[in-house]
């Protein structure tokens, strides 16, 4: 502990609230002028152990920002050990480290089944990486508190957070800006690298400033402070800069404000000493076009992660971000083809990110240093391979189509409808917003005030009612009616309505997701999904969807087939094995209609040898309009439908 601490207390006395920079009261407006300001809430949990230790207000508000958007979360801890609103770390949670996106195939090609499916993680001891640092215990020491009460109680957390942080400061000061080597050194993170980039992700928020209802009901402020150092940031309009290939000179790909690690993964044949069998992705000898990011969660800790990627009987993807400071691991170059998506299709035209964190839980721990770290990554490729920023090209893995009919029901449904979708258009600077007079709409409730039940949060009760907690998705019904069954997912549930469980995305519709409106009820509101009407909750006082505008399609036949994935017809093979159009178990049907979010010309990428010179691209004639049927994406041959602009 520094000198200065003990005498902190009587510092803080000294000082009004009211001349810390960013200070503003916790009020929905702000106070009359001559009236005093009234602190309730949080605000004055954070205004206090600010005045207590000596930390400016701002940058304690900046460091909780980063790491829980200011929320106790239940008491529940992150999934790096880290508790409360200043996320202080306790020792770490038992070790899980779990299958996540490997189950089953996640390369998805039918034509060339992998010989061993992924059914359990690499053993542990593989692991090269360390815990990280146990915050909780130091800081509880630091105001004479018990661990119990730093964990549970959110008043005591942010004392013990303000102590930490004063402890890392090597003199005392009023300036925020004196506080940057302090703030890097709170992330934890390993490297320096990684910890200013934490460090200019909360100077960032200050200078911008934020306002947030937390988890207690009250509003918390952080006003913009001005005069703080310049960060080196790329203007806007900067195209990113090329960097050489990952995998030929170790180097990550990443936006120069990123520190990334280059931890690669396993390319290399196994099994008997002929055997065809590699892993665990693919090389390429030519430049790809990439149409999609898939956004996904790991289903475990960070700490596994270099187990899995090093082990060529496993999955692979291109990134990992870890959630306790927004690092970020490159494990595949993005011009390779990463298995990852259990879409072959998708597999050879995207870019798959792993997020840190589980689908059931992961609305409390998706840490916003994370999304951050993500949405600047993502704005990097969007840029490099002309990505359009938007939910048809943006998908979650919980929006990737099965292959075929077997492969629909076992698809994944990760991030989950606790990623915030909203909150991260708008960090990619492409905000979700509606359109004065939309043909169709836009699904966008509040992530805070929509609450929709769910089940199947705990591990083993499947029935159990998952806590309250902020969703991007909304429940979508047979009839305009609350007590009116979910909707049947005829590759999920054939007929049988929808569950409330948390892993099943078959009756949902969620954030930036577009659909053609099919009826208006009250405060209801019916869209074409999965081949019916299917009625969400949309009152005008508090609307759940925004219009929206967009090309859409509707078929030009009964029973129009629709498809999993884009390949050509036959007579365009030429050098490769035909791959059968195997429509999936969905129809659609004249006087339906569906928005369209692409236009694509059907290809198949052969890669069923490890040499990627004698791999084969077919490139057909046959077009197809990528549609957003259910919660998945899908696609519809040009020729099946009538495009209407």
């Amino acid at each position: 502990m520094h000198f200065w601490l003990a005498a902190t207390l009587i510092a803080g006395m000294l000082t009004s609230p009211a001349l810390v920079p960013g200070f503003v009261p916790a009020r929905d407006h702000p106070p009359h002028p001559g009236s005093a300001a009234r602190v309730s809430g949080r605000q004055a949990d954070f205004a206090a152990a600010a005045r207590e230790y000596g930390v400016p207000e701002s940058v304690l508000l900046g460091v909780s920002y980063l790491e829980s958007r200011w929320d106790t979360n239940g008491g529940s801890p992150s999934t790096a050990g880290g508790y409360g609103p200043m996320h202080l770390v306790d020792a770490l949670p038992a070790t899980r480290v779990e299958p996540g996106d490997a189950l089953g195939d996640a390369r998805g090609d039918d034509a060339r089944p992998r010989s061993r499916t992924v059914t359990a993680a690499p053993p542990l001891s593989a692991m090269r990486m360390a815990d990280p640092p146990a915050t909780l215990p130091q800081a509880g020491r630091l105001i004479g508190a018990a661990v119990a009460g730093v964990r549970e109680d959110p008043a005591t957390n942010i004392r013990a957070g303000a102590a930490l942080l004063a402890s890392y400061q090597d003199r005392p000061s009023a300036n925020p800006a004196d506080w940057y080597e302090a703030v890097a050194r709170y992330s934890g993170a390993e490297d320096a690298a990684t910890a200013h980039d934490f460090a200019d992700e909360v100077f960032s928020v200050m200078r911008d400033g934020v306002t947030r209802r937390t988890d207690d009901g009250f509003l918390v402020r952080l006003g913009p402070v001005p005069n703080l150092p310049a960060l080196d940031q790329p203007a806007p309009d900067e195209k990113p800069e090329e960097v050489d290939k990952a995998g030929d000179t170790g180097q990550a790909e990443c936006p120069a404000s990123l520190a990334c690690e280059w931890m690669p993964a396993a390319y290399k044949r196994f099994g008997k000493k002929k055997s065809r069998d590699y892993g665990n992705h693919d090389h390429l000898s030519r430049t790809r076009t990439v149409d999609y990011i898939i956004i996904h969660d790991t289903e475990g800790t960070y700490k596994g992660i270099p187990s899995m990627v090093s082990d060529p009987e496993y999955a692979s993807w291109h990134y990992t971000i870890r959630s306790s400071d927004g690092h970020v691991a490159q494990h595949v170059p993005t011009n390779d083809i990463a298995w990852h998506a259990g879409n072959w299709d998708v597999n050879t035209r995207s870019i798959g990110i792993e997020h840190e964190g589980y689908l059931a839980k992961g609305g409390t721990w998706y840490t916003e240093a994370m999304y951050r770290s993500s949405a600047k990554l993502v704005k990097y490729l969007a840029g490099k391979y002309d990505i359009p920023l938007d939910r048809a090209h943006i998908l979650g893995h919980d929006n990737v189509p099965g292959t075929t009919p077997k492969a629909v029901s076992g698809m994944h449904e990760d991030p989950g409808p606790y990623w915030d979708w909203a909150h991260y258009f708008e960090l990619l600077d492409k905000p979700l917003k509606g359109v004065k007079d939309g043909d169709s709409i836009m699904i966008r409730p509040s992530y805070d005030k929509n609450r929709p039940r769910f089940t199947g949060c705990v591990t083993g009760k499947p029935a159990k009612e998952c806590p309250e907690h902020g969703a991007t998705t909304v429940w979508l019904h047979k009839e305009p009616n609350e007590s009116s069954p979910l909707v049947s997912d005829p590759g999920k549930h054939p007929g049988k309505p929808g569950t409330y469980s948390v892993y099943d995305h078959s009756a949902r519709a969620s954030t930036g997701q577009r659909y053609a409106v099919a009826g208006r009820q009250g405060d209801w509101t019916a869209i074409w999904y999965l081949g019916q009407k299917a009625w969400f909750y949309n009152p005008p006082a508090n609307p759940t969807a925004v219009p929206a505008k967009g090309p859409l399609v509707t078929p030009r036949k009964p029973d129009t087939k629709v498809y999993g994935r884009a390949y050509p017809e036959k007579s365009a093979y030429k050098l490769a094995s035909y791959q059968p159009l195997t429509p999936l178990q969905y129809k659609i049907g004249p006087g339906q209609t569906y928005t369209v979010g692409d236009t694509i010309i059907g290809s198949y990428y052969a890669a069923d040898a490890f040499s990627p010179a004698k791999h084969v691209t077919t490139t057909g004639k046959l077009r197809y309009y990528q549609i957003q049927l259910g919660h998945r994406v899908m696609f519809v041959m040009a020729k099946d439908v009538r495009l209407i602009k």
